[in-house]
């Protein structure tokens, strides 16, 4: 300990005892409390929370059975049964030890003792329970997390009949452990019903894991999702568990899944159809047990007839198939969501009376909302953020009517890789160079966009 810290009861009838066993621990702990009367245990039980307990087994004159201590023992775990009792007895009784670790002690000590015994098993037992406070901590917080994002995620707003179907794959799916891929459009919430599928099986109280694949580079792919070995690559200073491995027992959503590449398709087919992995730079299997939940936003079918996707992988991942509607598709929902929205952001701007103007929601319900339910999400914090009245009125939308179809000049290129540069130009200038925004409104996935930059030299 690099610093003093734990605090220690010692019990015992010998003035002797408690003197010497507060000599040699006080310099290596916070607190050494001695007591003579082990009626007192109790009540220093209820003032302090104590790490380490040092009971002796027999405190009335002429007693050897260890009786009298395992009555204690029994009654301070009563107490508190996450209390690490050390039991110590003058007798060298193996039996009477065993019975006390039987009933709850910790560990035991004979008398009399060295003193580097001593401060050796106590500092031990106190690292214990430390490790002990320190996972039950973890989890704590980590059901807290568990909870607070699923709060996030747990409202599905609609009143559309699009969505009608969706609700009704997400109530039979859910209860099973067949693999689901999700389709539909940037922004049409593809990981809110993945959330809500997982939320919903039996595997809701485990980890939720996700995975975005249009973010990780091909070259750190088998390390991020199978995990490594120390010394497997140069930066692989430690063994590292893959998310496959993280989310066993739970669900694993694979999110942009249309971006893996072919070699890397063939090795996630192999470990899907295994229900094993094998980190980078071993060769011992290890099994996983996972509910796989898929999405992507690209033509998937198409690309197996272009040969860019696996037609075994599609088969393996889409035992349902969840194909989500776009906003345009769901028009009831957009004054639902759109006052959803509001409810959120007045109250994170502070601006509590603000609502829409008469002439707003028309506009809104009338938009194209190429980008769907997130650029409505965006569209309406941006325009309490700069409201400056009690309404917001249709002016501080600024949406463009996407959908109409703008005349043709006559020296308009048709050169498709030209137009493409230049619709990502556009893009770019209006989202302010915000790259995730503007893969958004063009409907690519970021490492698309990505690539169509380099290639176009942006």
């Amino acid at each position: 300990m690099s610093k003093k810290e734990g605090k220690i009861l010692v019990v015992d009838d010998d003035q002797g005892v408690l003197y010497t066993a507060k000599m040699v621990l006080k310099p290596h702990f916070e607190m050494i409390k001695t007591e003579v009367n082990p009626n007192n245990i109790l009540a220093s039980l209820k003032e302090t929370d104590f790490d380490v307990i040092i009971l002796d087994m027999n405190f009335s004159y002429g007693t050897t059975s260890g009786k009298e201590g395992l009555t204690w023992l029994e009654r301070i775990l009563k107490s508190d049964p996450q209390a690490h009792v050390l039991v110590n007895t003058a007798y060298g009784d193996i039996q009477l030890a065993v019975d006390a670790m039987k009933r709850g002690a910790i560990d035991f000590l004979t008398k009399p003792w060295e003193k580097e015994k001593l401060l050796s098993t106590v500092r031990a037992i106190y690292e214990l329970n430390k490790s002990k406070k320190e996972v039950k901590n973890l989890k704590t917080k980590a059901r807290l997390l568990h909870d607070d994002l699923n709060q996030q995620y747990n409202q599905i707003i609609s009143q559309s009949p699009a969505m009608e179907r969706i609700f009704d794959a997400v109530n039979k799916v859910a209860s099973t452990d067949a693999n689901v891929l999700i389709l539909g459009e940037n922004g049409t919430g593809k990981e809110l019903i993945a959330r809500e599928i997982h939320r919903r099986s039996h595997r809701s109280n485990e980890s939720f894991i996700k995975v975005d694949l249009g973010s990780i580079p091909e070259t750190l792919f088998e390390s991020e999702l199978f995990g490594h070995k120390k010394g497997a690559f140069t930066d692989a200073r430690e063994d590292r568990a893959g998310r496959l491995e993280i989310a066993t027992g739970g669900s694993l959503f694979l999110d942009e899944i249309g971006n893996i590449a072919p070699s890397m398709q063939a090795k996630l087919l192999t470990v899907l159809q295994n229900r094993e992995v094998m980190r980078v730079g071993s060769n011992q299997p290890i099994p996983i047990d996972i509910r796989l939940i898929s999405a992507t936003n690209m033509p998937i079918y198409e690309m197996v007839a272009g040969n860019q996707f696996r037609q075994d992988l599609l088969y393996r991942i889409n035992t349902v198939e969840i194909q989500l509607p776009p906003l345009r598709e769901r028009v009831e929902d957009i004054d639902i969501l759109a006052d959803h929205y509001l409810d959120i952001y007045r109250k994170k701007y502070l601006k509590e009376h603000l609502s829409f103007g008469r002439d707003t929601m028309k506009k809104l319900t009338e938009y194209h909302w190429p980008g769907n339910i997130r650029e409505l999400q965006h569209a309406v914090e941006r325009a309490v953020i700069m409201s400056s009245s009690l309404k917001l009125q249709p002016s501080d939308f600024l949406l463009e009517n996407k959908h109409k179809k703008a005349p043709i000049k006559q020296n308009e290129s048709y050169n498709i890789e030209e137009l493409e540069k230049q619709a990502i130009e556009n893009a770019l200038k209006q989202c302010g160079g915000n790259l995730t925004r503007a893969a958004e409104v063009l409907g690519f996935g970021r490492s698309t966009l990505y690539r169509k930059m380099n290639k176009y030299n942006m």
